[in-house]
């Protein structure tokens, strides 16, 4: 809930629910592009080449054709109702039935399928009820359902019980925390991305883990599925190549040397060069000297595929050139160890990759007991940690797609991926997450991901889209976004952003949060705004990876950023047409973003200065064409002149002595609507993207009048609705109000937290506040009262400070609970509370 003061009048903006605000919000994503092979621009010299980019090398997406006519292969809903026991709008859990008919495709169908080949899991109409996660270990299988509409299409619901849901938490109760998440030897970090409700993933067990898989806990055991692809234990070391002391391969290069060979490694695998962090390289980044931890891992790599191997010379030949140079160790390349240690370069082969995948036509959602997605609405803080459960996880995977999937209120990330390759997301809808604040939640996420496309979604109140983590050679084109393009850190590197649409409301802001706040590798929300482009500079980024690499472009994007406050216009950024912006790049070679010679340690607060001219962000380039991915793109949007309609049914839901609830149906837009603005005797009172406000710290026994206006992301605003007259109610006898709030959750509990407020002009001494809590949920731990219980109805009293409410103050006090209910039948001093 986000609250604002304006004088005496204080307001909390809600949304009364997702689907409402989507619904009212439509995007404007191109989703009739033409992504075919025979629309795609060839290479363009000085630019990355972006022409294979998306399933198969830039092939299409598969049709009917492609699919296995063996009915074996073929389940649909009659059979999953027969033979699984999934059955829609039965109220019965579907996990076991779904895991189920995919465990037997694998089995049957997977060993003599391919891409022209696929099977196919036909998914019917209503609601199916999912606690655990689904994993997609099947290769060449397409999961279809009968539609994106939650009501009249599949509408999968997502409740992680409570051995899906994170059992270790940070201390502070606001994050996973996956190093206390043990078993023997597995770590809750081989799980990372984290669960989702599709995990797109090998199960494979390394030998070398399977008492520890054995013995493991249901909570537990999937730490060790997919080890066998695991760098530490497929991987190879490298040597160096033949004229050089420390490296296995430049940049440019194509053939790397091996110090030993593999029969993994063989002519057509997927293969991870995976280059050592070295003191050099965080130098190149421009991150030192620095307080924060170095970190031996591998921030540049990439997936390839072998085209040749060589076992008497021992090299590889790779499909495409290195964009990054290989030590052959974090040291090879004469720096000093990082804590000590050298570490070294590999090759490190995906053992048992999936691919084929396709998740199409479907609606899905996660529910979170006892918090309202309102609560979430430009809340970039975490509500509900132990829920941080993606939608769909891509995972040691390539070759695959999700089209035509409609996501609202996932726990975390919709989309998410880890060392995947190749992957067509296109034409979907994003909308909201429970938790997008610290340990780096809530994206529409493009980790360690290479080759993809990224066409014609649209995506709503999530914390960013990001590319991170050496993602590379990525296609992002026609999409509509709220949020910003982030280029995240970890040397991220010549991906594209075209034709995107991106309106970042003021709102979207990393000071905007309530619960658990914070950022990857620490530390709280700063007093930003997240433009449209955000860019890791060294110095920032490496708190949790390290600097954005070279030659990401922008062409032809609308960004627009609204700055001051939430009725303030958008201003454009970065979008002259035809320009095309290289950032991180001198022209030819990396450069890092300065001024005036000094590298920017921040993006934030520098992001409007002009890095032209040689200062990180090269502008000398521009092309005529309207995109440097596709040969034709259809006809451009017309500019946008027409107001939205005005909101219509505006009315009261709820008053109290110091507050008024109202609603409203939403407005129309050609575009989208972006948000709404209550008006208060020619004032704004509030401004809010939902279909409902509160607004606190009214007069009692008042009558106001209110009016309603629409706006879209072009600045139009519509008339405004017919006004309403809201009466408060007389004051309490006392003066004395009560305010409820819940400052934190987590997956059973939260802290409540009262505040007592004396509306009269004399000072009370003394107070006592009553409540009840439904079955299942116990209050404790008080803090600034005393508590005394009585079945589900509890009584809180003042302590020494808190007693004297002066006129006009307040006094807050609290507890926490076990169970996620919250409080009602509410009195203070025998009234009711508000």
């Amino acid at each position: 809930m986000l609250t604002q003061r304006t004088g005496l009048l204080r307001l909390v903006l809600l949304t009364f629910s997702s689907v409402a605000v989507l619904g009212s919000t439509p995007g404007w994503a191109q989703t009739v592009l033409d992504l075919s092979p025979s629309n795609r621009r060839a290479p363009i010299a000085g630019l990355p080449d972006w022409s294979k980019a998306g399933y198969r090398g830039g092939q299409n997406l598969p049709g009917e054709a492609d699919i296995n006519p063996d009915a074996a292969c073929r389940v649909t809903p009659a059979e999953l109702a027969a033979n699984h026991g999934v059955i829609p709008n039965d109220g019965v859990d579907d996990t076991a039935g779904l895991q189920a008919a995919l465990d037997s495709l694998r089995t049957v169908c997977t060993p003599g399928a391919s891409f022209t080949k696929l099977s196919l899991l036909s998914l019917p109409a209503g609601q199916l009820d999912v606690s655990r996660q689904l994993s997609v270990d099947a290769s060449y299988v397409i999961i279809r359902g009968a539609g994106s509409s939650p009501v009249t299409g599949t509408k999968l619901v997502f409740r992680p019980d409570v051995n899906t849901r994170y059992d270790t938490l940070t201390s502070d109760g606001g994050d996973w925390d996956e190093d206390t998440m043990t078993h023997g030897e597995g770590k809750g970090g081989w799980l990372w991305p984290g669960r989702g409700l599709f995990r797109v993933q090998s199960r494979q067990v390394h030998t070398a883990y399977d008492d520890d898989y054995e013995t493991a806990p249901a909570n537990r055991a999937d730490i060790f599925e997919g080890t066998v692809n695991v760098h530490w234990k497929a991987g190879v070391k490298l040597r160096a190549k033949p004229g050089e002391t420390g490296f296995a391969a430049r940049t440019g290069d194509t053939v790397v040397y091996l110090a030993t060979n593999s029969s993994a490694l063989a002519v057509g695998r997927l293969v991870n060069i995976r280059a050592a962090n070295s003191r050099a390289f965080y130098a190149e980044q421009q991150a030192l000297p620095t307080e924060h931890a170095l970190s031996n891992l591998h921030m540049r790599q990439q997936l390839f595929r072998i085209v040749a191997v060589d076992s008497g010379n021992r090299t590889l030949t790779l499909d495409k050139p290195l964009e990054y140079d290989v030590p052959v160790t974090s040291t090879s390349d004469g720096s000093a160890s990082i804590d000590g240690t050298v570490y070294d370069s590999k090759a490190a082969p995906l053992v048992d990759p999936i691919v084929g995948v396709g998740i199409e036509n479907l609606y899905f959602t996660q529910e979170v007991p006892g918090v309202s997605a309102s609560a979430a609405l430009h809340n970039y803080g975490n509500l509900a940690p132990a829920y941080e459960m993606h939608g769909i996880v891509f995972k040691w995977a390539a070759d695959s797609w999700v089209r035509g999937i409609r996501a609202e209120m996932t726990g975390s990330h919709p989309i998410v991926t880890e060392e995947a390759k190749n992957l067509q997301i296109v034409d979907n809808v994003f909308d909201g997450a429970w938790n997008k604040g610290k340990g780096g939640n809530g994206y529409f996420r493009g980790s360690r991901v290479w080759d993809s496309l990224y066409a014609g979604n649209t995506s709503r109140n999530l914390r960013h889209f990001t590319f991170q983590w050496s993602a590379s050679d990525n296609v992002v084109i026609g999409n509509d976004f709220d949020s910003d393009l982030n280029l995240h850190g970890g040397w991220e590197r010549r991906n594209l952003f075209e034709r995107n649409v991106s309106a970042v409301p003021y709102a979207h802001r990393s000071g905007n949060c309530n619960s658990h706040c914070g950022e990857e590798g620490g530390g709280g929300p700063d007093d930003s705004n997240w433009y449209p482009i955000w860019w890791g500079a060294g110095k920032k980024a490496v708190k949790w990876s390290g600097a954005t690499g070279p030659q990401n472009v922008f062409f032809n994007n609308v960004l627009r950023k609204q700055v001051g406050n939430d009725t303030a216009p958008y201003a454009d950024f970065y979008s002259e047409p035809s320009r095309v912006y290289q950032f991180g790049w001198s022209g030819s070679a990396y450069k890092h973003l300065d001024i005036n010679g000094t590298p920017i340690a921040d993006w934030a607060h520098a992001e409007t200065l002009d890095y032209s001219g040689g200062h990180g962000v090269d502008t000398t380039r521009t092309d005529s064409a309207p995109s440097l991915f596709l040969v034709s793109i259809g006809a451009p949007p017309p500019p946008d002149t027409t107001p939205p309609s005005a909101p219509s049914n505006l009315r009261v839901t709820a008053v109290t002595s110091t507050s008024v609830t109202l609603a409203w149906d939403a407005a129309t837009d050609n575009r989208g609507v972006t948000g709404y603005s209550v008006w208060l005797g020619g004032n704004v009172a509030a401004a809010t993207a939902g279909l409902g406000v509160t607004l606190l710290g009214l007069s009692p026994a008042t009558a106001y009048s209110f009016t309603v206006t629409a706006r879209d992301a072009a600045g139009n605003v519509s008339a405004p609705s017919a006004a309403v007259i809201a009466t408060t109610a007389p004051a309490a006898a006392s003066g004395l109000v009560a305010h409820f709030a819940v400052s934190s959750s987590w997956s059973n509990g939260y802290t409540g937290r009262y505040t007592v407020e004396n509306l009269g002009t004399t000072s009370v001494s003394g107070w006592q506040l009553e409540f009840d809590l439904p079955a299942g949920t116990t209050a404790q731990n008080p803090f600034s009262s005393t508590m005394t219980r009585n079945g589900n109805h509890y009584t809180f009293l003042p302590v020494s400070h808190n007693t004297v409410i002066k006129a006009g103050a307040s006094k807050e006090f609290g507890f926490t609970t076990t169970g996620l209910g919250q409080p009602f039948n509410c009195t203070l001093n025998g009234n009711p509370c508000e």
